[in-house]
């Protein structure tokens, strides 16, 4: 049995990244930096300073092309091949650090994450979430490495735009919907009913202080509620997957946000806010209660989640548009965890009931 749980090491904590240049110094000399231009210019400051103070030297710092792809992972492969550092820095959102930990896999080197936003639980995973070039989801690839350390800048996390914190909350919701269902098909053991229930207690707090950690956000301040919620997202959420390993794993809510992502449309809208959409396709396709659906449907709108094709920009599918959706969503792999069958009808079926359920509830 092998297992990998996540990071070496978690600490978040306002202004940590004055402090990187001692974790750095565990591992290597030399530092090469890769992560996104916005992300960059707003922690590559602290950064730098960190690491003149330590007397670090940084061989570069690489921007991110914008896209988790096999080309984007390969050339930033020969990058790390001609510079040779010791350590590689990974400073962004979940697409950059997935494409800094497939390249930390591939070449071998310690790996720092300094997640910006906390908006998914890439930053302690051991998997790389895959796309092409034009951003359609393509694979789950096991090619990535865990960090050895994982940096949250509380003064960062807590600047950015508030809707990357709804997208976490979404994408971590998911947790406990999906690690719910594709644990059916498993033999109950200690990994993975522990996982499930870590998963439960996840949502339970999303639920109790999600719209408050939303709040702080707004508001630009750090409160215990905006940790706890951060924490769940980005630590905690990824403890899930590494104690459920393949029992606990994604499941219709991200097969089907995948097979959204064959729409442009949909491509200015974040991966948990799809997510979110998907857990309430999933519920559909479960057959849970109405009132589960519209339970959730009411804490998404205390927290601007979406919960109608329109609120993700798809105004109208066309016949062939339904088909396509449905036929993409039961084809990725993560459909294949559910306890039973899926079909592309059922797909089709269960998102319309949901239409049905969210334009009811935008009525009343």
């Amino acid at each position: 049995m092998k297992v990998v749980t996540g990071p070496g090491e978690y600490v978040r904590k306002t202004n940590v990244l004055k402090e990187i240049g001692l974790y750095v110094k565990e591992y290597g000399q030399t530092v090469l930096v890769i992560g996104g231009q916005t992300a960059l210019s707003v922690a590559e400051p602290k950064i730098m300073k960190s690491l003149e103070k330590n007397q670090l030297p940084l061989l570069g710092s690489i921007p991110f092309s914008g896209e988790c792809s096999w080309r984007e992972i390969n050339r930033l492969i020969e990058i790390v091949q001609e510079i040779k550092p010791d350590v590689l820095i990974g400073v962004g959102g979940g697409k950059v650090l997935d494409t800094v930990k497939a390249v930390a896999f591939a070449a071998k080197l310690p790996l720092i994450a300094v997640p910006t936003i906390a908006a998914t639980c890439a930053a302690a995973t051991p998997i790389s979430i895959l796309y092409d070039d034009e951003g359609i989801f393509i694979e789950i690839s096991r090619k990535s490495k865990a960090p050895n350390v994982v940096l949250v800048d509380m003064e960062i996390i807590q600047s950015a735009p508030y809707r990357f914190l709804v997208a976490g909350i979404g994408d971590t919701l998911a947790k406990w919907f999906e690690s719910r269902a594709s644990v059916q098909k498993v033999q109950p053991n200690a990994r993975n009913q522990s996982a499930v229930r870590l998963a439960h207690g996840i949502y339970q707090l999303l639920l109790e202080q999600g719209e408050a950690a939303i709040n702080a956000s707004k508001q630009g301040i750090v409160t215990s509620a905006l940790e706890d919620v951060v924490d769940s997202i980005i630590l905690v959420s990824g403890s899930v997957s590494g104690y459920g390993g393949d029992d606990c794993r994604t499941a219709a809510a991200h097969a089907i946000y995948s097979g959204l992502t064959i729409f442009p449309e949909v491509h200015h809208t974040y991966h948990g806010e799809i997510v979110a959409y998907g857990i309430l396709a999933q519920l559909s396709l479960e057959d849970k209660p109405k009132e589960e659906i519209t339970n959730l449907i009411s804490f998404y709108q205390k927290v601007e989640l979406p919960y109608l094709l329109e609120q993700l920009g798809i105004k109208t599918l066309s016949p062939a548009q339904w088909k396509q959706l449905g036929e993409v969503s039961v084809t990725i792999e993560d459909m294949a965890n559910m306890p039973f069958e899926v079909t592309p009808s059922m797909v089709i079926n269960a998102i319309q009931h949901v239409e049905e359920i969210g334009k009811l509830v935008n009525i009343q």
